[in-house]
């Protein structure tokens, strides 16, 4: 199926609004989360990135290629500390704040169409979100779902027809949001209609394209 831009969208059609978590319902400081990682195992910043993000062992918990527990295990490998749980978390938690202009949105969007969460992450950010971002679950309940969990990730169009079929929906029913350009094209690719977040404003302009929302 050929992806679907915005503009061709049709007032009615959309009975999902699938979002991304990462600096679009949320700013997410990866130095943040690094710098405490290096604080608490006794190193440098530059040899945790370098150790899990710039050797792509972080791909592998995105993508389940590694599943929670050998992640965890792996992570403190990597950065030479055993880290625990409670830590990861901890870490991953500094360095996110909600945005809370976009979760107005969300609030008042659920009321008239179905919503979830589509994040490239390890299943360790979906089991543990309400520790993470606590403002998610009383929005979207369960429906907030890890890459990891469908076996890849986004951009791959598998991951969105996976969650999709998950959510019992049809891709061209769907209104994708990331900040990513090369996710909103694989959202196309996979049938869904896509918008690239760069503010709140474009987001307000883009769901009343589609006749979602209203001033």
């Amino acid at each position: 199926m050929f992806g679907q831009s915005e503009s061709a969208a049709v007032t009615g059609q959309i009975k999902l609004v699938l979002f991304d978590m990462d600096n679009v319902l949320c700013d997410y400081d990866r130095a943040k989360r690094v710098a405490w990682l290096a604080k608490v195992a006794g190193t440098t910043s530059e040899s945790v990135h370098k150790a899990i993000w710039d050797s792509g062992f972080e791909l592998l918990g995105d993508s389940g290629t590694l599943d929670a527990a050998d992640y965890l295990r792996g992570f403190g490998d990597r950065i030479g500390y055993p880290l625990s749980l409670h830590e990861w978390i901890e870490a991953r938690r500094r360095s996110m704040q909600a945005d809370r202009a976009m979760l107005e949105i969300v609030g008042s969007l659920r009321q008239t169409v179905d919503i979830a969460v589509l994040t490239n992450n390890t299943t360790l950010v979906a089991d543990h979100i309400a520790a993470l971002l606590p403002e998610l679950p009383p929005l979207f309940g369960s429906r907030i779902y890890a890459s990891a969990r469908f076996k890849t990730a986004k951009p791959d169009p598998r991951c969105f027809r996976l969650c999709l079929s998950e959510l019992d929906v049809k891709p061209e029913n769907v209104l994708f949001v990331d900040d990513l350009m090369a996710n909103v094209a694989g959202a196309r690719e996979a049938g869904l209609f896509a918008h690239h977040h760069t503010s709140v404003e474009a987001f307000r302009r883009a769901l009343s394209e589609h006749g979602l929302l209203h001033a």
